[in-house]
């Protein structure tokens, strides 16, 4: 560490600048291809809403599934030739759909299967990878560094869609998928370069006698660990909740500005757009203020506060108006979830034992995608029941409701300067 103006300054070394440059160069492929297989399934093929429905939540959610007996494969085994192996299975999969195109064979059945499998390789890539970040990182920059991956999160979310559009624009959405396979292959590369070598983790016995029910065991450790910490255990929970019901209205909201109130796609997408600029503020915010307040105090304010915006979203009116009040909410809420994100994961790597956190970070992945399919499926059923304005108040309303899951942090002790791993597991080692 360094002192700057009197600040210590943690130098997180040039093999996180690769894996950072990775993550960024892959986020920016994915945001610009961002709804391309909608596009495709409505322009190209020509389907109708229940298809596309069906691509936007099945994919994933099946992915999800896919992606269970991962975690525990991947535990045991160095993190960055399973990047790369998720990299490059993205990046084939990808590259399937513009060479299908090419040959006049395309389908739907194709793209909900790429779906699928772009999804399952997705929730191995970020479990490998967090999973190498704690063992990359010091654990006085793991804020520093969630952070920097956060503020990328949001630039390529802030430049990707609006690039997207013109790409689709002028080439149409199949070209920006294969850029979005090329992403992949270079963040690949990316990984190839991080030098140093990478040890092995080692897997502890497993007793014998248990058989099938110690596989299982393994499938089901990272929920365990999750679902008994208890730190852990409010942050999880909310943050399925809290992330299903505010993507549950985004449908709703689309079918109401974009419908009845009459707003163009253009300032509909504006809407949106611009309020990221949040995400970058609030995870510039996210280290300076969890090293003055404390990151139980900042993880409390901030995902409480994230939750209580989206119930506006019912107020949204045509016009000017309507729009400035969208974008009003979703700066609010976007802010305050650039800040509790990155807090949120450097305190999740932090409580994770070395031996058990692939399989705790994709036990959290796979629990809020498909919660999020859940939810927005639900919500669907209930826009179509009630229209859409109610939908969107009831997710709001249960948004408030979720408050009181995060009052454990406002008592809780400060974080322990290091967690031990699980009882059968190897020595810890850092």
């Amino acid at each position: 560490m360094t002192s700057v103006n009197g600040r210590l300054c943690v130098k997180l070394g040039s093999r996180f600048g690769w894996l950072w440059a990775a993550y960024a160069v892959s986020a920016a492929g994915t945001w610009l291809a961002f709804d391309a297989f909608a596009l495709i399934a409505l322009l190209v093929l020509h389907t109708g809403p229940a298809q596309v429905a069906l691509l936007a939540s099945a994919g994933p959610a099946v992915g999800a599934v896919l992606a269970v007996p991962l975690g525990p494969w991947m535990e045991f085994r160095r993190k960055r030739p399973v990047m790369i192996m998720a990299d490059l299975v993205r990046c084939a999969a990808l590259l399937a759909v513009p060479a299908a195109h090419f040959l006049g064979v395309l389908g739907f059945g194709q793209l909900l299967l790429v779906s699928m499998v772009v999804a399952a390789a997705d929730l191995t890539f970020t479990a490998a990878s967090g999973a190498h970040l704690k063992s990359l990182v010091p654990r006085a920059g793991l804020l520093t560094a969630t952070s920097r991956f956060e503020s990328t999160t949001w630039t390529a979310t802030v430049l990707g869609p609006p690039l997207g559009g013109a790409a689709v624009g002028l080439f149409g959405p199949v070209v920006t998928v294969a850029a979005n396979a090329l992403s992949f292959l270079l963040s690949a590369l990316g990984i190839r370069a991080i030098k140093g070598t990478e040890t092995a983790p080692v897997r502890p016995p497993r007793d014998p006698s248990l058989g099938s029910l110690g596989r299982a065991s393994d499938l089901l450790d990272g929920w365990r660990h999750l679902l008994t910490s208890p730190e852990l255990r409010p942050l999880f929970l909310n943050t399925v909740l809290v992330n299903g019901l505010i993507m549950a209205q985004a449908p709703p909201l689309a079918v109401l500005m974009l419908g009845p109130l009459g707003f163009a796609p253009w300032s509909y997408g504006l809407a949106f757009a611009v309020p990221c600029l949040g995400g970058l503020l609030g995870s510039r915010l996210a280290r300076p203020l969890a090293a003055r307040y404390g990151r139980r105090r900042v993880l409390l304010t901030s995902g409480v506060l994230r939750a209580c915006w989206p119930v506006g979203l019912a107020l949204v009116r045509p016009g000017v108006p309507g729009l400035v009040l969208v974008m009003a909410v979703e700066l609010c809420l976007i802010t305050c979830a650039g800040v509790f994100n990155p807090v949120l994961a450097a305190e999740r790597l932090e409580r994770t034992p070395d031996d058990r956190v692939a399989r705790t970070l994709s036990a959290w992945s796979v629990s809020t995608k498909t919660g999020t399919a859940a939810l927005t499926a639900l919500w669907g059923l209930l826009a179509a029941l009630t229209g859409p304005r109610t939908a969107i108040a009831a997710a709001g309303v249960l948004l408030l409701a979720t408050a009181p899951m995060l009052r454990s942090l406002a008592t809780g002790r400060p974080s322990p300067a290091s967690v031990p791993p699980s009882p059968a597991g190897p020595p810890p080692t850092r």
